[in-house]
Order: structure tokens, then sequence, then C-alpha cells
């Protein structure tokens, strides 16, 4: 039997966050690395989301690697196009197509505590790693929801990250599931050509003007020639997100006068006093994500539209009925309905020391280390995990704080020299999930009296960092080796047995 293919390092997907972890190890001189990606190019959810009207609501300058900035940005506010291309230009830039491997989705992964490795299964073969990065997205996998006789339904269904272009939209009687991120984005894109359209509105968003341009040849140019005017720029966008930050996360009833600004938004352009009444969220303004358009609104008052306030409940036929009962005949339902945030599908593939999947250990809730360890998965490390996600910034700053920890893990890792892998305390694990969940209860996301994605199915947030990219940035710095355990390779005669290891 042949033995299988070892590298140093497998990284799983090659989305930002995949990318970026093979860009720093390039950086660090690792070069025995493999990048895992599902499918047949990169890009990540810029890949699998192309609906239309998809763009980013974080300004460009502040939506890209600090070590890969990009003059040419074509808009403040980019679309999903140009977005992808930027990954691909990165992908290209430093060198890293020798290293995926396409069509190569993870089957399984399985520690292997006598040679202290991560056995592989993908569909393109089997490896092995001696450290593995997860950088799967939280915003992988489309979540639709079970809706009493929706498999019986006569015409066309797809999710909003999906998207089918084959079919043909023009004079459709369609119904939009959902309202968020995605949905405002495709309701006004969508909204001209279709016949009629039905949007099932479960809880109204609070929605903001976008205040998009294109940037002008100039400003390229001048980003161009002055690279530092880009780094102003981005400096500037990303310190005025820091100062928002403490009422979002302290002081959530400042929030009222931002709430009225989204209220004028909405009554500029809907005059009818029911339609605006449906519309009004009763929450606070930022207990779910603030979402940006100057198009959704002028939509939802065009006469081909209608928005149902109860929530898709039932499907009978082609008919489609509301909570509150109401109904509408549609050819076509688009499920804008979100992702498997809390219960991530690559943990049911995952199988640690102890022969537990990573699902069974998070059963009652998401929880690492930094956002990055779990216990009983040595040598193993999530980017965007539990507790890293964003209410008002830029992702891609989260993700290079987490390669920060990447490249210090590997870097204490060659100190400590042989067979040796790190396995975080639970203690650990424990003392740092409290500390985030104290800092939670006083934040919109916990008082805001909304249920959103964010929370888990024991209702609790798992998915938001409660503080400022910069505490997340220190609080990741280093790898504090006080909070793991050490494993080393056992002599022939012995047992691998766990020492502590001081700090």
């Amino acid at each position: 039997m042949a033995e299988r293919e070892h590298v140093r390092v497998a990284v799983i997907g090659s989305g930002f966050g995949g990318l970026g972890a093979a860009v720093r190890l390039r950086r660090e001189g690792v070069t025995d690395f493999v990048v895992l990606e599902r499918a047949s190019s990169v890009g990540g959810t810029w890949r699998d989301n192309s609906y239309p009207g998809c763009a980013c609501d974080v300004p460009s300058h502040l939506y890209s690697f600090s070590f890969a900035p990009n003059p040419d940005w074509p808009r403040t506010f980019s679309g999903q196009e140009h977005i992808r291309a930027y990954l691909e230009h990165v992908t290209d830039l430093f060198g890293l197509r020798p290293h995926i491997r396409f069509d190569s989705e993870v089957k399984r992964m399985t520690w292997n505590g006598e040679k202290l490795r991560w056995d592989i299964e993908t569909a393109g073969g089997s490896l092995s790693a001696d450290f593995v990065v997860s950088a799967t997205g939280p915003l992988s996998d489309p979540k639709i929801p079970e809706i009493p006789g929706l498999d019986s339904f006569p015409g066309k269904v797809f999710h909003s990250a999906r998207w089918d272009h084959d079919y043909d939209l023009r004079g459709k009687r369609v119904a939009m599931v959902g309202t968020g991120a995605s949905a405002i984005q495709i309701v006004p894109s969508i909204q001209p050509e279709v016949s009629r359209l039905t949007l099932f509105q479960r809880t109204p968003p609070w929605v903001m003007p976008r205040v998009d341009r294109a940037i002008s040849g100039a400003e390229r140019a001048l980003h161009r020639a002055l690279p530092f005017t880009a780094q102003a720029r981005r400096g500037l966008l990303w310190g005025i997100r820091e100062l928002q930050v403490q009422a979002f996360t302290k002081h959530p009833n400042e929030l009222g006068f931002v709430e009225q600004l989204a209220k004028r938004n909405m009554a500029r352009a809907i005059k009818d006093p029911a339609l605006r009444a449906k519309l009004t969220p009763d929450y606070r303004i930022g207990c779910k994500r603030i979402l940006l358009s100057s198009t959704y609104y002028p939509a939802l008052a065009e006469p081909n539209v209608d928005v149902v306030a109860g929530g898709l409940s039932e499907v009978r036929g082609s008919t489609l009925v509301a909570a509150d009962g109401t109904e509408a005949e549609v050819d076509a339902i688009i499920f804008g309905t979100g992702f498997h945030v809390t219960d991530m599908p690559i943990a049911e593939r995952v199988v640690g020391a102890d022969g537990r999947t990573l699902a069974e250990t998070w059963k009652g809730g998401m929880e690492a280390l930094r956002g990055a360890s779990v216990p009983g998965f040595p040598n193993w490390m999530t980017v965007i995990g539990p507790n890293t996600g964003l209410g008002n910034s830029s992702m891609i700053l989260m993700i290079e704080s987490q390669l920060n920890y990447m490249v210090d893990f590997l870097r204490q890792l060659d100190v400590l020299g042989g067979r040796a892998v790190l396995d975080a305390r639970p203690g650990a694990v424990s003392a740092w999930t409290l500390r985030v969940q104290e800092r939670m209860k006083r934040t919109v996301w916990d008082t805001g009296g909304c249920t959103s994605w964010y929370m888990d199915a024991n209702g609790r947030n798992t998915t938001i960092w409660p503080g400022t990219t910069t505490e997340f940035r220190r609080a990741t710095r280093r790898v504090d080796l006080a909070e793991y355990e050490l494993v080393r390779q056992p002599a022939a005669e012995e047992t691998a047995e766990k020492t502590e290891v001081s700090a």
C-alpha cells in the first residue's frame, strides 16, 4: 500500500481566509503546504454568490488585504465581480496556484494520535498534514428552511448563493423569501423585469443609504503613484469604524439617533403608511446587521411588488402561504435565508483526538480559544471561528489577526522542535469564552430585542466579537503556551503523553 502524501500545512478553502493563509505561509518561508478547494476556482463566498446586484457593504479600500492593496477599485463599494477578480489577482501575484488542489472537497479529517498528524480524505485523494487551517468560512453553506409542501412546488427553487443563471425571471411571478443582506440587493435588481414580486418578510431590517460612487481615474492614478494615499484612505475608513464600536458594545441606547436616520431613509421612498409600518423594525438598530441600500425601499414602493409581513409558512402547489394567511401564486421561489453559521457542515467531518467530531464537541455551542483552537483538536485552527464576526467593519481585519496567530503557532512548534503538537487547554478555552460572553451581555446584539443568525440554537451569541478590531489583534498577536498542552511523538516503547508547557 502506497504511503499517502504528507505536507506540513493543509489549508481548507480558497476564499479570503484560505488565500490569506497561503500568502502568509509563503511570506514566512513555508512552502510545504496545500490549499484544498471543493470548487474549480478560488473566491469562496465571492465566487458562490453571483446573484444580480451582489456587492459588498464594506468600503473597497478596507475590504482588501493590507499586504495586497488595490489602487484600482472602481467603486467605493465594490461589486462581486470586482472582489472575485481581486482574489484571482492575489492568487497569481503571490504564486499560489501550484499549491491549490481544486475539486478537492474534504470528506473526512481525522487526528492520528500515533503519528501526531491529520489524515485527510478529499474528493481528489488522500493526504496527511502536521497542521490544518480550516478556512471554510461561515457563509459557505446555504440554509433553506424546512417549509411544508416545498418539495411539491412545481416551479423553480434556488438559494441566492446558488443562483440559477439559466432561469429567465423576465415576466415571471417571483417570491423572494428573506430580507437580509442578499435580499435587499436582489429585490431592486429583479423588480423591473418580473411581472410580480412577492417579498416574504419575517423580520424587517434597518436600512441605511448606501453612499456609493465611482472612484475617479484621478483618484486611482493618485493611489498608484503615491501608495500612502490609499493607506491613509484605508486608515480613515478603519478609524471611523473603530470609534463606532463603542455604541454597539457599550452604549446601545445611543443608537437611537441612527434609527431616526434610517426611518428618514425609508420615509423618502415609502409614502404608504401601512407599508411603512410593515417595514419598520421593532428592535434596536444594530441588533441585526445594519443593511445599506438606496434602491431597496424605492423598489418596494413599485406597483408590481407585494410585501408580506407574515413570513413563508407553507407551500400548496404553486401557492405560497404566509404565517398571516396571505397567499401568492408564483412561478419561482428565491431563498435569501442565510447560511449554516453556528452549525457549519465542515464540523461534521473533523474528528478529534477522542474520536468525537467537532460538531459533537460543539453541541452545546461553538467555543474556540481566541477564535482559533479547540481542545482535542491538536495543531488545528479555524479562521473566522467562534466570536470573530463583526457588525460594522471589515472581516479582512479579523482574518489578518488570526493569520498572525497562525504564523506564531507554527513558529512555536519550530522552537519546541521534534514531533511536537499543541492542544488547547479546556480551562483556557472556558476562560476565554467566559470573558467574551460577559462582554457580550451589554452589547446591542444581546440587548437589542431581536433574534438574529448571530445566535445559536441555545440562544447564545457565538458569532460576533464584542470589541474593536484593535483589541482582537492584540489578543491574537502571540500564542500563549500556557494556554496549550504539549504532545510529543512517543519513543518506540512509550506512549504519547501530555506535558505542561511553562509560559
